[in-house]
């Protein structure tokens, strides 16, 4: 099977090609040598211009195209277009060819903050969809199929619909109850798929978004895949979005100096997938399974599972593959058990909040992975009173949890801004965004009328360990609130 980025590439060594292009290391031979110590010659090797390089100026030998033509044919799209700049990049184009400024576009309020950062461009004036809040467990789930029923009953004029599935968490939405609610109103359905990029080579997993009927669908590579950071792909089916409009939206937010680097690692994950994924990933599900009940039969560990995850109320469906283990019973908290795993044994962890960790497996882990990640949660039991008493996180019920919008993000984001004292933050309108990351997900929206419980929240949390990058002061002792009496949309 072919691979044609990975072809052209070994021609391109192959001919002894000379290139006096960029990119200024030509081929290596002017990185600093202490760099190549650390990463190896051969990346510098790949790295070239992908027209006027891998193929010519005019992309004559359309490798590129032919790689994005091989991905879609792999997983049943129409159309598939590479992005080297991640999904945070490929969600924005699907939302601007679905929704121009000051149109409606229905979006989960657990959407990543990069779905946000595309309202801020945009202009466009978003719909929350509240998820399924387990209020047990304190974790959302993605919203239901008719709590999209409600948000277009309400806001006909929405031009569409954007919900994120699976959650970094692994539980799944009702795409198919979705789309059909969506296309009943002939609007298209973008999914923000970044963690699925392994659902449409196992018939065992959940459904993947195009064959849900989803019209547009986005996906990291880097995340469940064997692709290299930043490397996506987005999918497009139907004829609600033009294709030469969601390629037109890509062009105005992409690079112009795409990486052949991460193409050629997109590619051979599409050609690795096509011929070996059912099996692969049919083994590295009975992994899964088993590493879940060792895990679990650990004294004070408990994995979330199906049975907590799906049912009224909650998710759709379940991707075992993001070991989330709930640590309550322990009496740790998530961060500081990501901490000790990191200092202790090496092992990072993937997600940690304040009474979990995510333990993510792929299709790489075998017996040399998850044997050590075994002894490590063991161990992590034998010293939990080293790590306790967990510090107190105040999460708040559902209903604390949402704020107002006041104004559209974009009309917060830009206006006139003070860092205001928490303590005297309350009732004021937020002007950025305030993310507890990983996984990503917003707590504050620019244009969000802050409430004292979810203040209350980030602070315990950042005491606890919380990580708030993107806030203008991340030991959040100010927010960034709107001057009073200004912001528009």
């Amino acid at each position: 099977m072919e691979a044609p980025v990975l072809e052209a590439l070994a021609r391109y060594h192959e001919r002894g090609a000379l290139p006096f292009t960029p990119p200024g290391h030509k081929q290596g031979r002017g990185a600093d040598p202490e760099v190549v110590k650390v990463v190896g010659e051969e990346v510098f090797r790949a790295d070239l211009l992908a027209f006027g390089g891998l193929d010519d100026r005019l992309g004559s030998g359309r490798v590129l195209e032919r790689a994005e033509e091989l991905m879609a044919d792999a997983v049943r799209a129409e159309h598939t277009f590479f992005s080297t700049c991640g999904s945070s990049l490929s969600v924005k184009a699907a939302m601007l060819a679905v929704a121009g400024p000051h149109e409606t576009l229905l979006v989960g309020r657990d959407a990543h903050k990069s779905v946000v950062s595309g309202l801020i461009m945009s202009g466009v004036r978003p719909v929350w969809v509240e998820p399924e809040w387990d209020g047990a467990r304190h974790i959302a789930h993605p919203p239901s199929a008719a709590s999209f029923e409600r948000a277009f009953d309400a806001h006909p004029e929405a031009r569409g619909a954007l919900v994120t599935s699976p959650t970094p968490y692994g539980s799944c939405a009702d795409l198919a109850g979705i789309a059909e609610i969506c296309h009943r109103r002939g609007r298209p359905l973008i999914v923000d798929e970044a963690w699925g990029a392994h659902l449409p080579f196992c018939v065992q997993l959940p459904s993947w978004a195009m064959d849900a009927g989803a019209d547009v669908c986005v996906t990291s590579i880097h995340k469940m895949g064997s692709g290299l950071e930043q490397g996506s792909v987005f999918h497009l089916r139907g004829d609600l979005i033009d294709p030469a409009v969601l390629k037109s939206r890509a062009d105005l937010l992409g690079t112009t100096s795409p990486s052949v680097l991460l193409c050629a690692g997109m590619d051979g994950w599409r050609r690795q997938m096509a011929l070996n994924g059912e099996e692969l990933l049919g083994a590295a599900l009975r992994r899964a399974h088993a590493v879940r009940e060792e895990i679990g039969a650990v004294d004070g560990l408990h994995v979330d599972g199906r049975a907590d995850y799906v049912g009224p109320g909650l998710a759709a469906d379940f991707d075992p593959f993001p070991v989330v283990i709930d640590l309550t019973e322990l009496a740790v908290s998530g961060y500081r058990a990501a901490d000790w795993l990191r200092e202790h044994h090496d092992l990072n962890a993937h997600l940690a909040d304040h009474r979990r960790i995510s333990t993510q497996l792929t299709h790489a882990d075998d017996p040399s992975t998850t044997g050590p990640l075994l002894t490590a949660l063991r161990d992590l039991v034998g010293h939990a009173d080293d790590l306790r008493p967990a510090p107190e996180v105040a999460v708040p019920a559902p209903g604390g949890l949402r704020m107002e919008q006041s104004c559209l993000p974009r009309g917060a984001y830009f206006g006139s801004v003070e860092d205001l004292p928490l303590a005297r933050a309350a009732g004021r309108v937020a002007a950025e965004m305030v993310t507890p990351y990983p996984p990503g997900i917003p707590a504050v929206l620019p244009g969000e009328v802050l409430r004292q419980p979810v203040l209350d929240y980030l602070r315990t949390g950042v005491r606890a360990g919380m990580n708030l990058p993107d806030a203008a002061d991340p030991g959040l002792d100010t927010i960034r609130v709107l001057v009073e009496g200004t912001g528009a949309d």
